[in-house]
């Protein structure tokens, strides 16, 4: 029964951790946790972020990165796309009246416009597509590297800006939280990138179970704080437009760049692929420690659904660009290797 419903999610093209996330909103909406019960929840979820950013450093091969770095040209390009374009979007979009989209909402998808690209589903669709793999491995690795300290100065900016009142007293939680597990994980890997290296698939679930803490967490407090009653299914609505909108221009500005600048196809699909993604591994820690734990979970809200388009509409356009003929030419250059090299 669970691989028939595993089928179905797959031709729905619906990734089944999202329904995990949906859960974990749902469970929250019914049984938040409330005084020391939030209080411990609390700690945990700290404990989490900071287990999940040093997962984060350890498995992050310094080879796999130092393999594409040659290919300045592309990676730029991916984080003008991902720290650049989408900021600039992100002011557009928060600007839209609060009587349509809430302000909370509003910041959300500020917020949204300011993480660091995906690293596992931008390598895994560059990949589906026949791109340029390590180039890909390279420019993701990098997005989220620079994305620990680039994005909360854009959100500290940004938001300043829109009158958010956000602070950059809020850069000392991000270093003490995230870039050292980080760096301490980075330091590891010495020792036990090995072990990491052969329980990837364990250790994703770790991952994985510490955002849907996370979320948990950060929703539980909205129930209690009552914040969902600001919200209408309207709103809700202007908000899947806002989001589809986003994905749809940054998509199409990034493949008409990649061809303007006479980028191989191969060039051009990781641009896409990895210029058009957010992360929620980064962006659900990064909420809980930048924004007031009352509003985290309206905040996150633009970022989840984010996250379900853009896998369902990377997925459709991997497979289009799959369909392409293959090149008859035996190798083709990736960043500086052989297709032979990268698979090796």
């Amino acid at each position: 029964m669970w691989t028939a419903f595993r089928g179905l999610l797959a031709r729905l093209k619906i990734d089944p951790y999202i329904l995990g996330l949906v859960g974990m909103v749902l469970v929250a909406a019914v049984l938040p946790a409330r005084g020391e019960a939030a209080v411990a929840v609390g700690w945990v979820t700290k404990v989490a972020i900071a287990l999940l950013f040093f997962l984060h450093g350890a498995k992050l091969s310094r080879e796999a990165v130092i393999a594409g770095l040659g290919h300045w040209r592309l990676h730029l390009t991916v984080l003008c796309s991902t720290f650049v374009l989408f900021p600039l979007l992100g002011l557009v979009a928060s600007r839209i009246p609060a009587s349509i989209l809430p302000t909370t909402m509003g910041a959300g998808v500020l917020f949204l416009c300011c993480l660091p690209s995906t690293v596992q589903s931008s390598i895994a669709f560059t990949s589906i597509a026949r791109g340029n793999i390590a180039a890909a491995v390279c420019a993701a690795s990098a997005s989220n590297l620079i994305g620990i300290a680039v994005t909360p100065l854009l959100v500290a900016l940004l938001m300043q800006t829109q009158g958010a009142g956000f602070s950059f007293h809020e850069l000392e939680a991000v270093v003490l939280q995230l870039l050292a597990p980080f760096i301490a994980g980075q330091i590891a890997r010495r020792w036990i990138g090995a072990w990491v290296d052969r329980n990837r698939a364990v250790l994703g679930f770790v991952d994985r179970g510490s955002i849907l803490l996370m979320v948990y967490a950060a929703f539980s407090e909205a129930t209690v704080k009552h914040v969902w009653q600001q919200v209408t299914w309207a709103q809700g609505g202007v908000l899947l437009v806002v989001c589809a909108a986003l994905l749809a221009v940054v998509l199409t500005a990034t493949a008409f760049t990649a061809r303007a600048f006479g980028f191989s196809k191969e060039d051009e699909i990781t641009i896409v692929m990895c210029g058009s993604k957010k992360s929620l591994a980064s962006g659900v820690p990064m909420a809980s420690i930048l924004f007031p734990a009352a509003t985290v979970g309206v905040v996150v809200l633009p970022l989840m659904l984010f996250h379900q388009i853009q896998l369902m509409a990377c997925a459709y356009i991997a497979q289009r660009y799959a369909a392409r003929p293959v090149d008859p030419a035996p190798e083709q250059a990736l960043g500086g290797q052989t297709l032979s090299e990268t698979h090796a």
